[in-house]
């Protein structure tokens, strides 16, 4: 039996079209409620945002056509473990066990902050390989049914 996914689509703008790249100017809809990172993904957050979408098929698109970008939602989960929930465990762990180790508070914040440092480095480091879990796709507003 074929697992199906579950995908969050947004409406959007093409703002700007070059080799490869579409970018999209999202506007945030009631329709995000319905997604369940609505509350952390960041399209919910302000009225407008923009995404560049890669795409093969980039020359089909110009400045001004309406399109709905998709993502899987498991992958929005993903994101919201990797910016929110990760760090904030990684942190907790460093603080308790630093603090039942009896180290000063000075030496135990110090560690938290260097801590949470080193996540952001290492994610930066590695933003490419990150950014391959994260496939958005577009299609055109008519031919999108979902």
């Amino acid at each position: 039996m074929e697992k199906l996914e579950r995908v969050a689509s947004h409406s959007g703008t093409v703002q700007n079209v070059r080799k490869g790249l579409v970018a999209v100017q999202i506007e945030a809809v009631s329709a995000c409620a319905t997604c369940q990172a609505h509350a952390h993904c960041g399209f919910a957050e302000s009225k407008n945002k923009t995404v560049e979408v890669p795409t093969a098929d980039w020359q089909q698109y110009h400045t001004g056509d309406a399109v709905t970008v998709h993502i899987d939602e498991s992958r929005g989960m993903l994101a919201v473990w990797i910016a929110y929930v990760l760090p904030a465990l990684l942190l907790l762990a460093v603080i308790i066990g630093l603090s039942l180790a009896h180290l000063p508070e000075w030496a135990v914040i110090l560690a938290a902050f260097a801590t949470l440092g080193l996540y952001i480095l290492i994610l930066y480091l590695r933003r490419r390989k990150v950014e391959r879990h994260f496939t958005l796709t577009i299609t055109p507003l008519t031919q999108s049914s979902n």
